[in-house]
C-alpha cells in the first residue's frame, strides 16, 4: 500500500501537482467502492469530510483520469462509473433489464487481434462496456 501511495504521489509530482486531502479521499473512495458514479464517490468522501462538494469530486475525477490514475466507463444512460486501472474487465450490459455482468478481458483478445491486423488499431480492453441482451432476457424472449 505504501509503494502504491508513493507511486501516486510521484505521478502527481511529475505533473506539477501534489496529493491533496481531497484527491486522496476521492482515490480511496474509488478503491473502496470498485465501480462508482461521481455521486456515489461524493457520498463516500462526505463520510470522512462533510465539506467536500460534488464539484470538487468532478474536478478531481477529471484530473485523475487524465493522469491515468482512474478509468471512466459508460454503461449506458446516466452517469459514468469510475474505477482504478487495475480493475480490468468487460461489462456486459443488458439493454432490456439493465443487468450488468463482468467477464475477463481475455474474451476480447480475438477481436483485438483482428483489429490490429486489419486496421492497425490497438484496442484498449482495460475497462469496456458492451450492450446487448442478457441470458435471462434471451431465454424469456424479451425484446
Amino acid at each position: 500500500m505504501e509503494a502504491e501511495q508513493a507511486g501516486l504521489r510521484n505521478t502527481l509530482h511529475r505533473n506539477g501537482l501534489r496529493m491533496t486531502p481531497q484527491r486522496q479521499l476521492v482515490l480511496d473512495a474509488i478503491a473502496e467502492l470498485e465501480h462508482s458514479t461521481p455521486e456515489q464517490i461524493c457520498a463516500q468522501v462526505r463520510r470522512r469530510a462533510s465539506g467536500v462538494n460534488i464539484t470538487t469530486v468532478y474536478r478531481n475525477l477529471e484530473l485523475l483520469e487524465s493522469l491515468g490514475l482512474v478509468t471512466r466507463t459508460h454503461l449506458g444512460p446516466g452517469a459514468p462509473i469510475y474505477a482504478v486501472p487495475e480493475h480490468r474487465h468487460v461489462h456486459l450490459v443488458c439493454q432490456r433489464c439493465g443487468a450488468t455482468e463482468e467477464v475477463g478481458t481475455s474474451v476480447l483478445e480475438p477481436l483485438a487481434g483482428t483489429l490490429r491486423e486489419r486496421a492497425g488499431f490497438v484496442l484498449d480492453t482495460n475497462h469496456v462496456a458492451l450492450t446487448g441482451r442478457c441470458a435471462g432476457c434471451v431465454r424469456n424472449d424479451c425484446v
